[in-house]
């Protein structure tokens, strides 16, 4: 067997703005799988490495892709524990490859076009005018889960976007989600979740930084709105550290994200631990193209998940692989007369291990 990797810039369709600021493009790696005795016949994965939030992105990342090609050349185990991103795009790869070539990692009514999945509209940072347009257009798409990230305005404004929301439809038509990314000080986080609480929102993610489970735990305690832990579950590597955080803090919800927490396998984890304690979840990609997407979206398909998903970023990007996942609205669907795009795939940059 032989690895390549590819390293690819995706390029947004329009400016990005996240808690990390403006993202104008974004790094990612695919990787292909095959028997050298036919390398036109390969298993695709990407390990969509996010910089800033992947807990190896930095120099060790390639280093260990290099020690990944060489151990699938020797036919040895590597330990990719601590390389989410690479754990998921490994996965991905030899679940194609052993499934025939063909771009199917999961089978369900999902990929014979039978079943679809419900996604969130995710509402991206800007200025208030931005901000308002781009839930006009979600609404207006038939969205009935509004997630908003705020942080990014004042507060003010942003109150005044959800307040708009619910002049026109009430809770029991449209979800409001909202994403702190960590924004919120001890000192705003009380007064600002009961604001959020009364314009009944569903749930807020991650109302302060990561770290700090007392704190967390307490306003999990005291909050009168569900609180969902986020970037609180990067780095919990091993089952004894899952245990700890969903213990110690006790959420109402958790947003998984395999690229960044292990995997299938180690999504799975989280899953089974949250599923024990009557933790509710989620699951949320971390802008992949639409590679990791397709796979991604089978996955989830299998688990028969009826709570809105944050699947909705395939169409982000202007230099994306074409793929059989389409979007209709709220709805996220497989189209099985199309297949990956395995030609223009083939021709791209790929990186060989040099004997």
């Amino acid at each position: 067997m032989r690895l390549e990797f590819c390293p690819y810039n995706l390029i947004f369709k329009r400016p990005a703005g996240t808690s990390r600021g403006i993202l104008n493009e974004k790094i990612t790696c695919f990787i292909k799988i095959y028997d050298e005795s036919d390398p036109s016949r390969f298993g695709i994965g990407e390990a969509a490495v996010f910089p800033g939030l992947s807990p190896e992105a930095d120099e060790r990342y390639f280093h260990k892709l290099i020690e990944l090609q060489t151990n699938v050349m020797l036919g040895r185990q590597t330990d990719l524990s601590k390389f989410p991103s690479l754990q998921m795009g490994f996965e991905q790869a030899i679940r194609d490859f052993t499934g025939g070539c063909s771009g199917i990692y999961y089978n369900s009514p999902f990929i014979l076009g039978k079943t679809d999945i419900t996604i969130n509209g995710l509402i991206w940072m800007g200025d208030y005018d931005r901000m308002i347009s781009q839930i006009e257009e979600k609404l207006a798409a038939g969205f009935k889960c509004i997630k908003l990230k705020i942080g990014a305005i004042d507060w003010k404004s942003e109150v005044d976007m959800i307040e708009y929301i619910r002049r026109r439809y009430d809770s029991g038509k449209v979800e409001i989600r909202v994403d702190a990314n960590g924004g919120f000080s001890m000192d705003s986080a009380m007064p600002r979740l009961k604001r959020l609480a009364d314009l009944d929102v569903h749930s807020i993610e991650q109302p302060i930084k990561a770290g700090n489970p007392q704190l967390m735990r307490f306003l999990c305690d005291v909050s009168p709105l569900p609180i969902a832990l986020d970037e609180e579950l990067i780095g919990k590597f091993t089952t004894d550290s899952k245990i700890a955080v969903l213990d110690e803090i006790k959420p109402a919800y958790i947003v998984i994200k395999p690229s960044l927490e292990g995997g299938f396998s180690g999504a799975e984890e989280w899953i089974r631990l949250a599923d024990e304690r009557e933790i509710g979840w989620w699951i949320t990609s971390s802008l992949e193209s639409n590679i990791g997407l397709n796979a991604l979206a089978q996955w989830v398909a299998t688990l028969k998940q009826t709570r809105p998903q944050g699947l909705g970023t395939g169409a982000l990007f202007t230099n994306n692989i074409s793929s059989p996942i389409f979007t209709d609205g709220e709805k996220l669907g497989y189209n099985p007369d199309i297949t990956l795009d395995y030609e223009a795939i083939a021709k791209l940059d790929w990186r060989k291990l040099e004997i």
